[in-house]
């Protein structure tokens, strides 16, 4: 038995060294060829976590093939690993685009890495002084546990949110299997059943790897269909449809985004009419509308924009129904589109024209 415990043991530090460290290579390709450009160190973050699942699995190897086969300083280097596993987990957390609106402002916050960084160094510190001293208090001895239950809470609540914001739910649903497997690790952990542990462990760590490569390939699916285009490659088609009911629809279509299908958006009355009265001023050749200043309170002086934040509204409602309600951010999408739509006068005198040519614009 003990035989059989010494090839198990061996054989899954040599699978977890070699799958584990190309995995945490291939993430980081991944990253030099897009997030480096993006800004995102948030995959980072998550190659450096599975990298730690390789040195673990380096250190299994040394330690069953040494003289120094001392039960707690294995241990010990495991929950070392394990618990910066899951703080590199829980850091690239603030560079996910799609948190959920409960915790956002928690994961977004200066205090996040306080908040992570303080129960990271109370399970680290006992961890190591068991090492040290071969001590071990029931209470403290797997600390790496329960701060692996407090990642994989936080974990599993964002990527369910990233999946379902891409509209990949059965990526969601994925994700969610994977964590509850890698808590079913966690507890036979506990247990101290170590064939049963083996088992987990090989099977959430593959779970979790692929998860995040999925992830890696869904925000490079969003970056690759939600590009933005330039004016010149966007065209503008406003349609006024009577429905059955009565009713009057405003629809923009937009066309020119990458992929075939044209981007439909329904808009309100007034944004309707304030996003044509820049199509008409465009094709008349008068193309400048003027916003009215703050405080202005001259009633003989009318200006064509009450506010510029009629702009803004404009835009957000464009957004929504391009890419969904809460599926775009303002640095990747609010701004290009401004820039792309727009034009502010250089001289600085509040004013404003539609940037896209005239003869890409449909009455």
């Amino acid at each position: 038995m003990k035989q059989i415990s010494h090839e198990i043991i061996y054989f899954y530090g040599w699978w977890q060294l070699s799958v584990c460290l190309f995995a945490f290579i291939a993430l980081i390709a991944i990253w030099w060829h897009i997030g480096k450009k993006q800004n995102d160190f948030g995959q980072i973050w998550l190659a450096l976590s599975v990298l730690c699942w390789s040195i673990s699995g380096a250190s299994e190897i040394y330690f069953i093939e040494s003289d120094t086969k001392i039960e707690y300083i294995i241990n010990g280097w495991r929950s070392v690993w394990s618990l910066l596993n899951s703080l590199f987990i829980l850091l690239s957390l603030p560079w996910f685009r799609y948190l959920p609106s409960t915790i956002k402002h928690i994961i977004k916050s200066k205090q996040w890495i306080y908040i992570v960084g303080i129960p990271f160094l109370f399970s680290l510190l006992p961890t190591l002084n068991r090492m040290i001293s071969g001590n071990v208090i029931t209470v403290i001895n797997e600390l790496d546990v329960y701060y692996a239950f407090f990642t994989l809470g936080f974990l599993g609540y964002v990527l369910w949110e990233s999946f379902l914001k891409r509209r990949l739910k059965s990526l969601a649903f994925l994700s969610l299997t994977c964590v509850l497997v890698a808590w079913i690790a966690q507890i036979y952990k506990l247990s101290g059943n170590a064939i049963n542990l083996t088992l987990f462990s090989a099977i959430f760590k593959t779970s979790l790897i692929m998860i995040f490569f999925a992830l890696a390939l869904s925000w490079v699916k969003e970056l690759s269909e939600n590009i933005i285009p330039n004016s010149h490659h966007l065209y503008v088609k406003f349609q006024k449809t009577k429905l059955a009911s009565g009713k009057v629809e405003n629809l923009v279509v937009l066309n020119g985004f990458p992929g075939s299908e044209k981007r439909r958006v329904k808009l309100t009355p007034a944004l309707f009419e304030l996003f044509i009265k820049f199509a008409k001023r465009k094709l008349s050749g008068m193309e400048w509308l003027e916003i009215k200043p703050k405080n202005f309170s001259i009633a003989t002086k009318t200006f064509d924009i009450k506010d510029y934040n009629e702009v803004k509204r404009l835009l957000v409602c464009l957004l929504d129904g391009i890419f969904g309600k809460g599926n775009w951010s303002t640095e990747h999408h609010l701004n290009p589109l401004k820039t792309t739509l727009f034009e502010m006068s250089e001289k600085r005198d509040r004013k404003i024209r539609l940037k896209i040519p005239k003869e890409n614009i449909s009455l």
